[in-house]
């Protein structure tokens, strides 16, 4: 392989005191992740941040950071960076094998990188997104108070490529006294999402639910960061006239015309107009962002009271 271009994405106080990661390559897809930008959709801005915002926080908080410093999102694998200086990173979420100077490591603990160590994250296994976190946050500039890479609205770093180079900020508070966390990675078999009906169940037929609550949908190729679309039971409606655009929550489950469900995810749109037949709750969507291409899910209903 030949050598990289260095193109730093980012010039912070971390990029000035050499503090950096080098990306060698990007994988399928990596980019820059926090929890997000609050607040704005009334004016068309999304929330984006993590799809798994649970591993988001295991990662940040393994290496110190505070539980929203950015970090890099890993899709599937093939993610390999070399540190410019000493770094403290870990790596959460899929099952992926990493190695660090061609040494054997374990994801979900705390890792060292000594100056132009590279460390490569393999094909994951099970799940669909990991998180690397490195002591100090990923420092490149805020775009409306947020880190988060939009893939939607184009809003935030670029996806990373070779030759990427994120500055890495300084590191605040004590070092963590935990240097591993027992957690299990996603299941590689079927998957049970919990869902809230409505608020248009009353658009559909009761077979309609009946199927939805009682029969598996597939994860197709055509998924992404936006939505996982699923192939699987026509979901029939009873009303067959357009609905106005209304606001979309991350979770919604819409259904177009030709009744195959989406589901909405980090960089969904503010607004929609097909209707949404239920909702998985935020609670649950660190396990959908974690399904991937061919695995199954189904879909439980729950009650008010239930997180």
């Amino acid at each position: 392989m030949t050598g990289p271009n260095p193109a730093t994405i980012g010039a912070t106080s971390g990029g000035r005191t050499g503090r950096e990661l080098e990306v060698l390559r990007s994988g399928p897809l990596s980019t820059v992740q926090d929890l997000g930008r609050t607040g704005l959709a009334a004016t068309g801005v999304g929330v984006s941040g993590a799809a798994d915002r649970r591993s988001l926080r295991l990662a940040n908080r393994l290496v110190g950071n505070t539980e929203g410093a950015a970090a890099v999102e890993v899709t599937l694998g093939g993610l390999w960076v070399r540190a410019r200086s000493t770094l403290v990173v870990a790596l959460t979420g899929a099952s992926f094998p990493v190695t660090v100077d061609g040494r054997t490591a374990a994801s979900h603990t705390v890792l060292t990188l000594g100056n132009g160590s590279e460390l490569r994250v393999g094909q994951c296994r099970t799940g669909m997104r990991g998180y690397l976190a490195v002591r100090g946050g990923v420092e490149v500039p805020p775009v409306l108070g947020s880190r988060a890479t939009d893939t939607l609205a184009g809003l935030g770093p670029r996806p990373l490529e070779v030759g990427s180079v994120l500055p890495v900020g300084e590191p605040h508070g004590g070092f963590p006294r935990v240097d591993a966390a027992p957690i299990a990675t996603p299941p590689g078999g079927d998957l049970t999402l919990s869902v809230r009906l409505g608020p248009r169940q009353d658009w559909f037929t009761r077979e309609a639910l009946r199927r939805l609550l009682g029969e598996p949908f597939v994860v197709t190729q055509d998924s992404d960061r936006v939505g996982m679309r699923l192939s699987g039971p026509s979901l029939p409606r009873r009303e067959t006239g357009e609905l106005p655009s209304e606001g979309m929550v991350g979770g919604a489950l819409q259904v177009p015309p030709d009744g195959r469900p989406t589901l909405c995810l980090a960089d969904h749109p503010v607004t929609g107009g097909y209707p949404v037949i239920a909702v998985v709750p935020s609670a649950h969507l660190p396990t959908a962002a974690q399904a991937r291409p061919g695995q199954r899910l189904w879909f439980r209903a729950v009650e008010e009271s239930e997180p």
